[in-house]
Order: C-alpha cells, then sequence, then structure tokens
C-alpha cells in the first residue's frame, strides 16, 4: 500500500516527474508535481472518473498501491479517514512524490477511449439572453475549435469590472458540431457571483474570458438499443438540449423522452425551438413537469416533480430499464430521480448523471 500524506506534513521540493499506472487498465501516463494526478490526466487525454474536481464528490476515489502522494484539502465526506488509513486517496486532490501504481474502483472503457485532451482557449462573451427570471443563456465565442462530446462543461474564467477573477463551470447547450460558438444556459443564484454580476453589469458584452475543457462523463453514448430518456430542470436543460440535438444530427432511430421539471409554467422556455424540433421530429416526446402550478393557471399537462412523472409514464408504457438515462440539474432532482430508476430495473451502466453544484471554485454548472 501507497504512503499518503497530508499537505502541511510534506514540505515543499523541487518540481519533478513521475510515472503513473492505472490498474486493471494497464493506463501509463506522467505526472509533475506541481499538478493534481487528475488534472495530469486531463493534459493527456485520459479521462478518469471524476466530478466536482475539488475533493467534494468521492467520484475520483481510487486505491493507491505504491508510491507516495501528498493529499490538498478535501471533504471527509469524499474521503473519511478509515478510507485515507486505508490506502484510498482523490486523484482531484492528490499530488504524485513517486512513481505510483493505482487501482481504479470505477472506470468506464467508453469513456478511456473517447478521452480528449484538456485544452485552455481565449474567447470574449458575445450573448446574453434572458429566457425566464432566474435562467439566462450566454453565448461565447472562442479563438479555435473546441473538441467535446455532447453533454460534457467547461470551466469559464472572467474578471469583472471591480477586477474579481471568478472561475465556474457550465455545460455547453450547444452541440459539439458548433465548435467555436458556444451556448450555455445559467441559473442565476441569490449568492451565485458570477450569474449575478451578468445581471448587475461586472460581467459585460464583450468581456474577455478564459474557457477550459473538456470535462465530465455525463455525455452522450452511440450505438445503443432502447429509448434516449433525458430529464433536466433548471439550468440542466443546457446539457441536455446538446444531447439532443447531437442524438438528432447522428441519424440514430431511437424514441426520446424528454423530461423538464420547472416550478410553475413561467419556469419553462425554449418553447418555441422545442416544438419545432418535436414537430421535426415525432420521435421525440417533450413532456414538463410542473411542481408548483397553480390550479387556475390552465396548465393541463404533468404536474407534480418530475421523478415521479418519470416513474409512472414509464411504467405504463412498459419502458422500465430500458435505453439510456442522461438526468442533468441540481442535488434534489437527483437524488429523487436514483432510487426511481432502480426501482425501474435500469442497470446502472445505461444512467449518466449531472449534478448541478453551488459550491464555491469551479463547480457549479
Amino acid at each position: 500500500m501507497g504512503e499518503v500524506y497530508t499537505a502541511e506534513k510534506r514540505p515543499g521540493v523541487e518540481v519533478d516527474t513521475h510515472k503513473v499506472r492505472l490498474e486493471p487498465v494497464g493506463v501509463e501516463f506522467e505526472v509533475r508535481e506541481d499538478e493534481t494526478i487528475l488534472d495530469a490526466a486531463f493534459r493527456q487525454g485520459i479521462s478518469l472518473p471524476h466530478g466536482c474536481k475539488e475533493g467534494q464528490c468521492s467520484a475520483c476515489k481510487c486505491v493507491l498501491t505504491e508510491g507516495e502522494v501528498e493529499m490538498l484539502k478535501y471533504s471527509t465526506f469524499a474521503l473519511n479517514e478509515s478510507e485515507r488509513d486505508s490506502g484510498h486517496i482523490l486523484m482531484c486532490r492528490a499530488k504524485a512524490y513517486d512513481d505510483l501504481c493505482i487501482d481504479l474502483l470505477n472506470y468506464d472503457e467508453e469513456v478511456l477511449s473517447k478521452s480528449i485532451p484538456v485544452r485552455s482557449f481565449q474567447g470574449r462573451i458575445a450573448r446574453f439572453d434572458r429566457l425566464t427570471h432566474d435562467i439566462r443563456g450566454v453565448g461565447i465565442e472562442i479563438d479555435a475549435p473546441l473538441k467535446f462530446w455532447a453533454g460534457q462543461y467547461v470551466d469559464i474564467t472572467v474578471t469583472t469590472e471591480e477586477g474579481e477573477t471568478i472561475t465556474r463551470s457550465f455545460s455547453m447547450a450547444n452541440p459539439p458540431s458548433e465548435t467555436q460558438s458556444l451556448g450555455f444556459i445559467i441559473k442565476k443564484y441569490p449568492d451565485g457571483k458570477f450569474s449575478n454580476q451578468l445581471d448587475s453589469g461586472g460581467i459585460r458584452l464583450g468581456a474577455e474570458v478564459t474557457v477550459t475543457g473538456p470535462y465530465g462523463m455525463c455525455f452522450r453514448r452511440e450505438g445503443r438499443d432502447g429509448p434516449v430518456i433525458l430529464v433536466g430542470a433548471g439550468s440542466g436543460m443546457s446539457p441536455v438540449w446538446s444531447i439532443l440535438q447531437d442524438h438528432l444530427a447522428s441519424g440514430e432511430a431511437r424514441e426520446v423522452l424528454f423530461f423538464y421539471g420547472a416550478r410553475t409554467p413561467e419556469d419553462l422556455f425554449h418553447l418555441d425551438e422545442i416544438g419545432a424540433l418535436t414537430e421535426a421530429h415525432p420521435s421525440v416526446r417533450f413532456i414538463p413537469v410542473l411542481s408548483h402550478a397553480s390550479i387556475d393557471c390552465g396548465w393541463t399537462g404533468e404536474r407534480g416533480f418530475v421523478h415521479e412523472a418519470i416513474s409512472r409514464i414509464l411504467r405504463e408504457e412498459g419502458l422500465e430499464g430500458q435505453g439510456d438515462v442522461y438526468a442533468c440539474g441540481p442535488p434534489p432532482m437527483i437524488d429523487a430521480l436514483q432510487p426511481v430508476l432502480f426501482m425501474l430495473d435500469f442497470d446502472s451502466e445505461r444512467i449518466f448523471f449531472d449534478r448541478f453544484t453551488t459550491t464555491s471554485g469551479a463547480s457549479g454548472h
């Protein structure tokens, strides 16, 4: 078992390079001492399991079997003391001080085969749209083509008019065929620095940005059978919209059930675009579900929470355990949906989540 050091116990040393071997996949790559294992893998086009990238979610947890690492600050919810003592590490928080051998606890061979090197691009904000009272559309033009898979996200760094530099993660809403004109659907939160600066003028049209990516494992898989089940809420529309457009462009003949959870009719948007799309593609059904629509508002569609509608409709139509599920949105929606999909007999390998967070740093779609 390898040795695990905390950051405060390991004095600074001259930057060096070490080798990392991943088992059981047999992948090898190099890591510098001034970067985390996860960042080194991204830089070299190796997409390892990941989520928040800041030690909060445990998606990149693995077992260090050989070598020494330094652990940067992380949440004990992601890696508890007992796990750390038994050699578990978080690749997003671990820096190598020796050649390493790591046992991956979970990995996806398809993800590894479709990895794209993470790069940084310079760009500018070219478009602002007010989609609802708390949803904004943002367009960014970048200086070179970005290759990504539908459903992935990037880190966007911008300096406000007051001189504060902010980095946040946002999923692309455009399909991968649009490589330099990127679109994003962003939810405005009461304490959200990035989203509130859009309204206050702190981030202006034409502002220069740095876009780094792509990241994320919730991207469209190809060559599958069964329906495509898309689930979004709030700004979760962004990656789902990208996946839907990419699926239709692929020509795959699969039924699509597109569920979207909102509170009231006023929280729905892109209705004209969705209407045109469903008219042109009868295989696509859009199923908005409203949780707080008043009795007299005239709404005749689905009511309640989106996971409840999914459970009922998939059972009624005999679609239990069939197809692929892509669910993107806030943690409460994802948490409510997980047991529903389990009860519907969906294989975990056919379920792809993107859990949006509102934490500090480079997270929070």
